[in-house]
């Protein structure tokens, strides 16, 4: 990046919050605009650039972005709006001639992956893909295990994520929970799993075959289990006072300026009843995936967990590699967040937080612990700073490379993501190049 880099955040909410403060706190680089619906929530990150002794950057409406790329000469675009918006500003700052950094996932269905792909072989521009899991350290172990040869060729892959009540529920208070939105948790969430087994294995998913229902969250599974309680959102609701399911905006900070105070601007409630209606997504996820080296994944995600954390296991030629990490062992009924940014997960160490193991089983020989890095569960594992860095500061990784997603990566997590969906709802396996050809 040049000392007069010029950079635009487009979608000020929650998790902009990581590339407003990453940003700012890097001097070769000027955040000149924001752009978002919610003059609220803009003003929010204006406040973060004041803080940190940055200029305020110019706010732009969405329907001025055309403009915001004339005007403000920005060679950089941060994309981390509602999921199926971003191809609405991917494209247009990819013509402009801009870099694009936007998170994942890149976007939520066939037709707007296409016209992101075909952007890009047109323009030759540059889209880097957030998978921030990427750059978590002992995701990067693994990865180095794998690549050395630790357990030889990779026949099978099993793949365990689980979401507590805590966060799991998360997804189904906020516009996660519409699947026109989000592209549901095979998409949004899973497409973070997705691209680090694509990653780790060097492969490329094939074939796709899944099972999927919304077996604990929505009106019906909660009045079968009597975890529904009668109101629509929290704030303001006696009936969710001591809800243990219930977000109470009031009660943090960074969610009160971000969207109690914002709901004048646009009505959007951050804090709807996991038990009520209008849910369009799944809750537990069970999928089969082949990849092009011949290698299968069983991958299992459940979003109403008792404790948060992952188990995979690799099985190869010459042995199997284990990992295990422990997020939190267990959540305590409304217990209150300690983000100054109002993140539910990933931004601070939650409570009753376990550990983290490698462990190499090699075949005929005694099985060995990988040595691992100072485990810190907040940023992501760390994984939020190691990108921030990556991406913009150039910084590599030990093996003197940057794990950034490209375009590509982008496309066949999504892929993967998108072929679930429809097995779910068909009930038959799916090639991926039926969902989206990605050369």
């Amino acid at each position: 990046m040049t000392a007069t880099a010029r950079a635009a955040i487009v979608g000020t909410g929650s998790r902009a919050q990581l590339f407003t403060e990453g940003l700012a706190r890097r001097a070769h680089i000027e955040v000149a605009a924001l752009c978002d619906p919610n003059p609220v929530r803009m003003a929010h990150h204006n406040r973060l650039l004041a803080t940190a002794g940055r200029p305020e950057a110019r706010t732009y409406t969405p329907d001025r972005f055309a403009e915001l790329l004339r005007a403000e000469r920005v060679d950089t675009v941060v994309v981390t709006t509602v999921d199926a918006l971003h191809d609405a500003y991917i494209v247009p700052a990819l013509r402009a001639g801009c870099r694009v950094v936007t998170e994942k996932p890149m976007t939520t269905d066939a037709e707007r992956c296409r016209r992101i792909l075909d952007t890009v072989a047109e323009t030759g521009g540059d889209l880097s893909v957030a998978f921030n899991y990427r750059f978590n350290p002992v995701h990067e172990r693994v990865h180095r295990e794998l690549h050395g040869g630790a357990i030889g060729d990779i026949l099978s892959v099993h793949f365990e994520w689980l979401l507590d009540v805590r966060h799991g529920a998360d997804y189904f208070r906020r516009w996660h929970r519409e699947r026109a939105s989000s592209g549901g948790l095979m998409v949004h969430k899973a497409g973070h799993h997705f691209d680090l087994v694509n990653w780790w294995l060097g492969a490329r998913p094939e074939r796709v075959f899944g099972l999927g229902r919304l077996g604990f969250y929505g009106r019906e599974n909660g009045e079968r289990t009597g975890y529904r309680r009668d109101y629509d959102r929290a704030h303001g609701s006696p009936a969710a006072a001591d809800d243990p399911f219930a977000l109470h905006l009031e009660d943090n900070e960074g969610l009160r300026e971000l969207y109690l105070e914002a709901e004048q601007a646009d009505g959007y409630h951050r804090d709807r009843n996991v038990f009520g209606d209008g849910i369009t997504i799944e809750d537990d996820m069970a999928v089969l995936v082949r990849y092009d080296t011949g290698a299968s994944m069983s991958y299992h995600l459940t979003a109403y967990s008792p404790w948060e954390g992952y188990r995979v296991m690799f099985n190869g030629t010459g042995g199997r590699l284990e990992l295990e990490v422990e997020e939190s062992a267990w959540q305590r009924p409304r217990a209150g967040l300690t983000s100054a940014k109002g993140a539910v997960h990933g931004d601070t160490t939650l409570e009753n937080a376990g550990g983290a193991r490698i462990l190499v089983r090699p075949l005929w020989q005694p099985p060995r612990e990988v040595d691992i890095p100072e485990f810190d569960h907040a940023g992501h594992g760390g994984g939020d700073a190691r990108m921030m860095r990556a991406l913009f500061d150039g910084e590599t990784g030990e093996d003197g490379t940057a794990p950034t997603a490209t375009e590509v990566d982008g496309a066949l997590a999504l892929a993967t993501g998108l072929a679930a969906n429809t097995a779910f709802a068909h009930g038959e396996p799916v090639d991926i190049g039926d969902v989206v050809r990605v050369k």
